[in-house]
């Protein structure tokens, strides 16, 4: 039998703009490793942080049975590189301590550990960041490193139960594949909420947040996966058996509607050749008539439930709908050259990284691959023309749409549909609304500030204005695209990606998710 770390009673949450994102959520967390999923906006980060007691429920209450750590996926690198992995008080008292300090205080932030300096130096060596020293700015740090180095600060602080909100975003595959490895050895409470589905495959279970609530499921991503599929066509068989429920009774209703009305008819023919008193026919005729209306009203009532039925089950429907994406195909042939770089030297690398020579046509989709920090996402920017190269030669003859990783193009104060407005005046705004919508992003989102939209969400909409401007790009350079979108939006990008008729440049350290795009080359750099 598991532990029990955490539980949820009854918990409910409201939004600052009174919208109940969840509520009454029930559901106990053990010390089994355990994925987080759902779709964008559903609430799974404020979820993560109601349950390490960063924010307060609404309603309900959460009980913790020991300490819980919680890394944001939004990490600020502030201070120097032992206050990211959270051990510059201890650090800082030890220094004190060995200049002669003999404040109490100093001897409680260190308690037992007198080794934190050799520690945290032997998990930089380990994650492959031997370069920093604890005293290094954190400001320095790229991404990639930010991120290592905050899991550090997961490792070293001893919790109970360790929350990781998307801790693969930003890693390369080497720090990927140490990440999967240190969760495999982590020996406590675990809670990882997260799209990526290597690391979702290695938990022993996926709990999902939705609509409806908190559900369980048992084993990784792929046990998490057929199920869903299961609910999928269970949902839609249930639908369509409500709506031939509805469509038979309401024939049968009407076939007794009709013969009620013959009969009321005949009765009222009757009446007037029968040779009978007045009073008695009038009192035949209420009765017939109060017949008719207790009969329309049990109609009405069965209407009203079979539509009721057919509106549940479509719900459930509703709540699995694939999410669709499609670019505007760009006017090319196949083989038009769309990019050339010869020899081209990179701005802002390292000495070491080689020349890029790469010739891109139509219809290529090419994955850039390699370390953090190794030019990756500076040759999309070349190839964007928001960098010059160092040297050598890079002509670009194609449109462009970029997507970079900090969403950087986005207005936080502009709403969904002005950004797209902003790239696309002729297709309309019933039309861009609709693109939007099967984004998942309905009528509400479209017309929210940016930023006040979830990480995922942010991303659809400059996914949106990439690949639904006028005209349309000819040549998609796309930075680390899987980062932050639910498993619904990222099947419906890979499916997008392949059939897209334009050339693809794309950085990513999802290997599933390249996997699913049909590559025609890589390109890797060391």
């Amino acid at each position: 039998m598991t532990n029990t770390c955490l539980t949820l009673e009854g918990v409910s949450f409201t939004l600052a703009d009174g919208r109940v994102l969840f509520h009454d959520l029930h559901e106990v967390f053990d010390q089994r490793r355990t994925g987080l999923t759902g779709r964008n906006g559903v609430g799974k980060s404020v979820l993560a942080r109601l349950l390490a007691g960063e924010l307060t429920p609404s309603a309900g209450r959460i009980v913790r049975s020991g300490d819980v750590y919680y890394l944001s996926q939004h990490i600020a690198p502030q201070g120097t590189v032992a206050a990211l992995a959270g051990v510059q008080p201890v650090t800082e008292a030890l220094a004190r301590i060995e200049s002669g300090s003999a404040d109490p205080v100093d001897f409680d932030a260190v308690g037992d550990r007198w080794d934190m300096r050799e520690r945290l130096q032997s998990e930089l060596d380990r994650c492959g960041l031997a370069h920093l020293r604890p005293a290094t700015p954190a400001s320095a740090l790229s991404g990639g490193e930010a991120m290592r180095v905050s899991l550090i600060a997961a490792w070293l602080s001893g919790a109970s139960f360790l929350i990781l909100d998307e801790p693969t975003n930003h890693l390369d595959r080497a720090n990927r594949d140490a990440l999967l490895a240190q969760l495999q050895r982590w020996p406590n409470g675990l809670l990882v909420v997260s799209h990526d589905r290597e690391l979702l495959e290695q938990m022993e279970r996926i709990v999902e947040l939705s609509p409806l609530g908190l559900r369980s499921y048992g084993g990784g991503y792929s046990f998490y996966a057929e199920c869903k599929q299961q609910e999928r066509d269970s949902a839609q068989r249930r639908l369509d058996q409500r709506k031939l429920e509805r469509k038979r009774d309401t024939l049968a209703m009407r076939e007794q509607q009709q013969r009620q009305e013959r009969r009321l008819a005949k009765g009222a023919s009757d009446r007037r050749d029968a040779n009978q008193a007045k009073i008695l026919l009038g009192g035949q005729k209420n009765r017939a008539q109060g017949t008719a209306g207790k009969l329309r009203q049990q109609h009405a009532a069965q209407q009203e439930l079979l539509s009721q039925r057919v509106q549940e089950a479509a719900q459930q429907v509703a709540l699995s709908t694939a999410i669709a994406m499609h670019a505007l195909a760009p006017p090319q042939a196949a083989r038009q050259r769309m990019a050339e770089l010869e020899d081209v030297v990179l701005p802002h690398v390292p000495s070491t990284t080689p020349a890029v020579s790469l010739a891109i046509t139509g219809q290529q989709r090419i994955a850039v691959v390699g370390p953090n920090g190794c030019g990756k996402s500076t040759l999309l920017k070349v190839l964007d023309g928001q960098l010059a190269s160092l040297a050598g030669r890079c002509e670009v003859h194609a449109r462009t749409a970029y997507l970079d990783q900090q969403l950087a193009s986005l207005a936080p104060q502009r709403s969904a549909i002005e950004h797209l407005l902003a790239v696309n005046r002729e297709a309309g705004e019933a039309t861009l609304r609709t693109h939007l919508a099967q984004m998942g992003l309905d009528a509400q989102l479209a017309a929210a500030p940016v930023g006040a939209l979830s990480g995922g969400e942010r991303l659809k909409v400059a996914l949106a204005c990439a690949l639904y401007a006028h005209p349309p790009a000819q040549l998609l350079l796309l930075d680390e695209p899987s980062n932050h979108l639910d498993l619904d939006s990222l099947a419906a990008l890979e499916t997008m990606l392949r059939q897209y008729q334009g050339a693809l440049v794309v950085v990513s350290h999802d290997e599933t998710f390249l996997r699913a795009l049909d590559l025609t080359a890589r390109l890797h750099l060391p």
